[in-house]
């Protein structure tokens, strides 16, 4: 994902907090807002200092911005995303963050059903 695909301004959390909807499960909070005219989708990643220090929590950040790249063709275009991790997610592997993804996405109507492939590194 590029970087304008980001949403990183308070201002435009607050936007998605207030006119989107919310889904969970129990390692992620998602909410979706649409936004019309949008050529791709974006989204905010927040992981609160309930789940580690420093450096786990930029670790469940990577992993997630990994896994929503894994997912970006699923994705439809003009959507904002924010992802709140809760607590136990540090302890997940990266397919096993897609498949909760994917769950939560499901759970909000995001994306329909949809394989989740093993990617092997080789």
């Amino acid at each position: 994902m590029h970087r304008s695909h980001w949403l990183r301004k308070n201002e435009q959390f607050q936007e998605v907090f207030q006119k989107g909807n919310s889904a969970a499960n129990k390692q992620f909070v998602l909410y979706s807002a649409k936004q019309e005219g949008q050529a791709a989708f974006r989204a905010g990643i927040s992981v609160s200092k309930k789940i580690g220090n420093a450096v786990i929590r930029n670790r469940v950040k990577r992993l997630i911005r990994e896994a929503l790249s894994r997912l970006e063709s699923k994705i439809p275009s003009g959507l904002d995303l924010i992802i709140i991790a809760r607590p136990g997610v540090e302890a997940m592997s990266l397919d096993a963050i897609e498949q909760s993804l994917v769950h939560v996405m499901k759970r909000a109507k995001v994306i329909r059903q949809v394989p989740v492939q093993n990617h092997k590194r080789g």
